[in-house]
């Protein structure tokens, strides 16, 4: 039986202007599916992803559809929040508050990254 591989995927792009964040997240969803633990990175305006206000984002009505699932499977998520005021978030998810360190070190113990 093959050992798993664990997995970050960084999110650092602002989905309110690019289509990728929300793909990001489909891509993890689709990874989460395996064997493979999993955690997400939110860095900055990333974490409007699990905001209460979504419908700035472009592809809202596809995160819609993915965000359940991320909750129902507890994926973690690790928020890295940017300066300024912070976003009311959804309930029901697996949320940390992450610093530098705890992102690098992530990072670092991960067998594989994705960055987007």
């Amino acid at each position: 039986m093959a050992a798993t591989a664990s997995i970050v995927l960084v999110i650092r792009e602002d989905p309110r202007l690019s289509h990728r964040p929300v793909e990001a997240l489909r891509i993890a969803l689709g990874l989460a599916a395996g064997e493979n633990p999993i955690t997400v990175i939110l860095i900055g305006q990333a974490v409007q992803l699990l905001a209460e206000e979504a419908e700035d984002i472009v592809d809202v009505e596809i995160l819609e559809k993915y965000l359940p699932s991320f909750q129902h499977l507890a994926i973690p998520f690790v928020l890295m929040y940017p300066a300024g005021p912070r976003p009311e978030l959804q309930d029901g998810f697996a949320i940390t508050i992450g610093s530098d360190d705890s992102a690098q070190r992530a990072i670092a113990e991960a067998d594989r990254v994705l960055i987007f």
